[in-house]
């Protein structure tokens, strides 16, 4: 009996009580939605389905003829003695056409899956295409609240599903029903009625028993596939923050995370095994009882004389032949069933809403004319992130064009979210972040960000080239394009360094750079992308002194004539600012130049105390 060779199966996780039937199994209604969603993918690939299913319907008419000839080739064989032309004329005939029709079954076979492949292919790359550029151009919240290893598990198996169920789908559910059709006819046709109704219950019995106990197997399916999603959403999470799980040494603490997760998936595994072991039982079971009664009545009838030798071996053949897609027929089922739960799970992706959209009739933000920067403008906005805790209150500021202002105060006073309030990652509450005194509402976000380039504290990079990097500025660039950015932000000694040069690969999130080195790439990024306006934050923060004059003049050359708007937590390197916010509990508490604050004697006074009594941390040893 055919072991289960299913995939896993990837659903959102479902309520904990088992009575309550999950949304996530899909119903027929569902099953029937999906196929119709599929079916504009295979539009444009029809005639090829067309080539491959006659291909399949000759492959399975030549599966039929084989036990015919085998009868023909059984009869002829009562011979009389001394008659040599019989011997050499009819069952060597017999023999060549039984060899040609099994050569014919696989080459039609073979004809069909080298059609048909194309399909299965063509359609998996455009769906998964789809699901990954629509994950892309989600909003943020949805990131941030989604496993990434779960989602990535997700779109794996949702592309392994398409080619089980468009392929089945297509091809294998109606010529497997031909086939046993073509049996059943054969056997009224040719013989009582009480063979065809034998094999006609041992089909009915089959596949209500296959669909009965697969559904059963689905409850234990999803518990298996469940924890298979969060054992490896955790496994992924521990190795993207390996450096973190390295210094607090938790690699055994890791390990032993996963081997919990590993022993919850090997008994729901177990589970699953033993459900299918019954299963396989049954189908067995069903299937011997089926060929026992039809050898017998074939036996019965041959001794009685109203059917051959030929007719005994024949009605074996077909039973037995009638086997192969009767089992196919419950993998069939089952695969079916689970590839339409995966690709369920990527459509749901694909529907997946962006909370941060595009209006109908968005406009582009116009690029100025070169050394020219964009006025920047929060207007009575009000944020949160979850609805409970305001980040930002009523903030108010303006920011003209080519200005140079700063933005400080103490952590969680909002700075951060002003720079995703201005790429737009999030919408405000109330109020409005306007750009060109425009509200980016009505902007379209891909010409909005195109317009701002950020250089940030925490600088994560592509496991790719440090060349590739820079260019991800500006993938169109120049060599010397690149190479110019590389000499302004001071990147130029590392790459002589470096045997490689430029081509040197920065490992997993560049940790094969130091924090210096990975942020003079980014600087390196942010001028090759040659924005109008400029968001820092603390972009020389990991430079030493030398290296940080040298890179904070590059800066000011880069920001002259644009827009700067910086992100500072080390007050020394804002003091030339036209203008620095001093933002505490999401409000504006103080406004003026570096002279202004101090003569204020408020709260940036008092950070700008403690922070002169306090070394730099990149000069700390």
């Amino acid at each position: 009996m055919r072991r289960d060779s299913s995939q896993s199966v990837s659903v959102p996780v479902p309520d904990a009580d088992a009575k309550n039937k999950t949304a996530d199994e899909p119903s027929e209604q569902k099953r029937q939605a999906l196929l119709r969603r599929l079916w504009p993918y295979l539009i444009p690939w029809r005639a090829r389905i067309g080539l491959a299913l006659l291909f399949l319907v000759a492959a399975k008419l030549a599966n039929i003829a084989v036990p015919l000839v085998l009868k023909a080739m059984v009869d002829q064989l009562d011979l009389k003695p001394g008659d040599p032309q019989n011997l050499l004329v009819v069952p060597v005939a017999l023999l060549i056409a039984y060899a040609c029709l099994r050569v014919s079954i696989t080459l039609f076979t073979e004809l069909r899956e080298w059609t048909f492949s194309r399909v299965t292919e063509g359609v998996s790359r455009i769906l998964s295409l789809q699901s990954f550029s629509h994950l892309l151009e989600l909003s943020m919240s949805f990131h941030l609240q989604r496993r990434m290893g779960a989602v990535s598990r997700d779109l794996e198996r949702g592309a392994r599903g398409l080619h089980t169920l468009v392929s089945y789908t297509v091809y294998s559910v109606l010529p497997t029903l031909i086939e046993i059709g073509l049996v059943l006819g054969y056997l009224i046709w040719q013989y009582e009625a009480s063979f065809a109704w034998i094999a006609l219950v041992a089909v009915g019995l089959y596949a209500g028993w296959t669909v009965r106990i697969t559904e059963w197997r689905t409850g234990f399916r999803r518990q298996m596939n469940e924890q298979d999603s969060r054992t490896n959403a955790h496994a992924v999470d521990a190795l993207i923050n390996v450096e973190t799980v390295k210094i607090f040494g938790n690699e055994h603490f890791e390990a032993k995370r996963y081997d919990q997760g590993l022993l919850q998936l090997q008994k729901a595994s177990l589970r699953a095994q033993s459900s299918l072991s019954v299963l396989n039982l049954g189908q067995s079971l069903i299937i011997a009882v089926a060929v026992t009664l039809m050898v017998w009545r074939a036996t019965e009838a041959v001794v009685q004389g109203t059917m051959t030798l030929g007719d005994l071996v024949l009605v074996n053949a077909f039973m037995i032949q009638l086997y192969i897609p009767l089992n196919f027929l419950g993998v069939l089922y089952r695969e079916l069933k689970q590839g339409s739960v995966d690709v369920e799970n990527m459509f749901a992706l694909i529907d997946q809403k962006q909370t941060v959209k595009d209006s109908q009739n968005a406009k582009p933000l116009k690029r100025p004319a070169e050394g020219q920067g964009l006025s920047l403008a929060f207007c009575a906005v009000d944020f949160s992130y979850d609805g409970k805790r305001d980040v930002l209150r009523g903030l108010s500021f303006e920011v003209p064009a080519g200005a140079r202002y700063a933005i400080v105060g103490p952590s969680g006073a909002g700075k951060s979210t002003i720079m995703r309030l201005l790429f737009r990652f999030y919408d405000p509450l109330r109020g409005a972040v306007k750009v060109d005194a425009t509200d980016i509402r009505t902007l379209s976000q891909q010409s909005l960000r195109a317009q701002i380039g950020l250089v940030p504290q925490d600088t994560v990079l592509f496991n790719e080239s440090i060349r590739y990097n820079i260019l991800y500025g500006r993938p169109d660039a120049s060599d010397e394009d690149v190479r110019a950015a590389v000499q302004a932000a001071q990147l130029q000694p590392l790459i002589d360094r470096l045997a490689q040069g430029l081509d040197t690969p920065v490992g997993e999130r560049g940790l094969k750079l130091s924090g210096g080195e990975k942020q003079r790439v980014a600087i390196a990024r942010m001028l090759l992308k040659n924005p109008p306006i400029l968001l820092l934050d603390e972009a020389t923060s990991a430079l030493d002194s030398h290296n940080e004059q040298a890179v904070q003049e590059a800066l000011n050359r880069a920001a002259q004539g644009r827009t700067t708007l910086v992100i500072a937590h080390r007050l020394s390197t804002v003091v030339d600012a036209d203008r620095i916010l001093v933002l505490d509990e999401g409000r504006v508490l103080e406004s003026g130049t570096h002279e202004q604050l101090l003569a204020q004697a408020g709260l940036y006074a008092s950070l700008w105390t403690r922070q002169q009594q306090q070394p730099s941390p990149a000069e700390l040893p």
